[in-house]
Parts: C-alpha cells; structure tokens; sequence
C-alpha cells in the first residue's frame, strides 16, 4: 500500500487566472486598475511626505492617518502589481510559498486598515468630546502602543491561516480564478477538509470587523451627541466637519467589504464570480486610491500645505526663468 506524504501533495506553483469569463478584456481592465494604482501610490507617498516633513501637521490625527497611508500602500501594492502583470504580460504563475506571503500581507493589512479607522474614529471621538485633554490623552507613546497593537492583533490573528491553507493537500488542480492568493479561493482547491479555515475566516472576520464597526458605531453616537448639544449652529458644523474626510473613507473602505462578503453568503448563483473578483480588487483598490484625495480636499491644513508648496514651486520656477 502506498502512502503518500502530504508534502507531495503541495502543489509547486499556483496559476492566477485572472478575471473568470472576461479573459478577452484582461487589456481593457487593466487601464482602470493601473490608473488607480498610480494615484493611490502618488497620493500615499505625498501625504506620507507632508506629515513627515511639515511641523503644522505633527498631531495625533495626522498620525493616524499616516499609518492609514502605509497600511493603503503596502494592502494595494501586494495585490495590483502582480493583477497587472496577468494582464499585460500573462504572467499567471505563482509559487506556493510566494502564494502564502501573499495571502498574509492582503489579510494582514486589510485587518490593519479597519483598525486604523477605528482609531481614527476614537480620535475624533476625543477631540470633539474631550477637546481640552485632546492632547494629553493622546500622546507620541499612547499613538505609536495603539497602532502596533492594531498591527500586531492584524498579524496574530492571520498567522493561523498560512498554516491552515499550508496542512491541506491539493489534488483539485492549482487553477486560481482570482487575480490574487486569497485564502477561501485556495483552500477550494484542497480536497481535504476546509471546515477549519471557514469557520476561522469567519471568526477573523467578526473578530476585526465586527469589533471595529462597533466601536466606530459607539464613537459617532457619542460625537453626535456632543455635536448636537452645542449651541451654536456654526459650532456644530465646524465640529462635524472634522469627520467628514473619515467619513468618507470608512464609507469606502467598508461598502465593497460587505458587498463581497454578502453576496458570497447570499448571492447564489444570480451574481457572476466575475463580478466577485472585480470587487475583491476594488475593496483593496478603491480606499487606497480615495483616502489620499478626500483627506487632501476635505482637510483644510493638508490642502493648504499643498497650496503652499505648489505655489513655491511656481514662484521658484518664475525666478529661475
């Protein structure tokens, strides 16, 4: 009798197939997707470079949304770089291992980006609650503690799921019909038992997501309250003005989430997985690609230091010439 060690049954690489039903248009597709990428990366970058750099924005809030901004760059760049790669240059295969770092940088850090916004959230809830002791609750150590523990609550719940995927054996093929390792589309392909890495991606999901949601959900109660509480009209507008960008961005960041996660669970069959998979990239696409533009417009000190900086340019071009 022949046994056979579950090793053999790792598959070497992996073969990302793309979008499912819309092979043809892969090229069309891609001009979207890469466009987004390019704004996501500019916009990131240079608002990762004005906080860094100008003194004005050095605050608890800015912070925060810095770490927005790094965790927009790393969540896109692990997915889109490789999405493009299939359709320009049909490059499908991927290998096994690289296929589980993949699957742990997209789930990491798109934990990490709810988490983020629920501390956005918090932030708010502060500033407008607690404005006189805004900046002696959150301090440099508070910010930088909250944040790696947001990281590291993202990195010590996904672990399990690289080792759950990695102990099945495949023996279904190692077909992907995604643009990226996502964990329930590899696990599929297992002819072993998935009932682990279900019921786990489910709890991850409640877990993060649900956690999050609920705390957004407490701390926009209570600013509304507040808001709503202040006599002057003018007041109440300039306090809920603040939240507008984050807003916003929650509204981004969590529309495609339960989009896919709904029509998963209830779509059936009425729904094409292509457009499954348009929307999976978008999740991961569309908040880092959104953040950077409604932050700068939305945010009166950002837009003004890019006014600022802009016009120096002007100006220093004007007297070089």
């Amino acid at each position: 009798m022949l046994i056979l060690n579950k090793t053999e049954l790792n598959p070497a690489s992996f073969i990302l197939n793309g979008i499912p039903g819309l092979e043809g248009m892969h090229m069309w597709i891609s001009f979207p997707f890469c466009s987004m990428y390019v704004v996501a990366m500019v916009g990131n970058c240079g608002l990762l470079y004005l906080i860094h750099f100008e003194d004005s924005l050095h605050r608890p809030m800015y912070y925060f949304l810095a770490m927005l901004s790094l965790t927009d760059l790393v969540m896109c760049s692990s997915t889109i770089p490789k999405a493009l790669c299939i359709f320009w240059f049909h490059l499908k295969e991927i290998g096994f291992k690289e296929c589980l770092v993949q699957m742990f940088f997209i789930h990491t850090f798109t934990g990490m980006e709810s988490g983020v916004l629920m501390l956005m959230a918090l932030d708010r809830y502060v500033a407008i609650c607690y404005p006189l002791r805004y900046s002696t609750i959150l301090t440099n150590p508070i910010i930088a503690k909250v944040g790696f523990a947001t990281f590291l609550r993202g990195v010590l719940l996904i672990i399990p799921f690289t080792f759950l995927t990695k102990r099945l054996p495949y023996c279904r093929g190692n077909i992907i019909h995604h643009t990226y390792c996502d964990h329930m589309s590899v696990a599929k392909l297992s002819c072993g038992n998935i009932k682990a890495n279900a019921i786990y991606g489910l709890m991850v999901a409640l877990l993060i997501g649900g956690f999050d949601i609920l705390c957004i959900t407490v701390s926009y109660t209570m600013i509304l309250r507040a808001v709503v509480s202040l006599s002057s009209a003018d007041a109440r507008q300039k306090a809920f003005s603040t939240c507008t960008a984050h807003i916003c961005a929650i509204v981004f960041s969590y529309s495609p989430a339960f989009f896919s996660f709904f029509s998963h669970r209830f779509g059936g069959y009425t729904i094409p997985p292509s457009c499954h998979i348009i929307v999976a990239n978008i999740y991961l696409l569309l908040p880092p690609t959104m953040n950077p533009i409604v932050y700068g417009v939305k945010t009166k000190q950002i837009r003004d230091n890019v006014i600022r900086i802009l016009s120096g340019s002007k100006n220093t071009k004007s007297h070089s010439i």
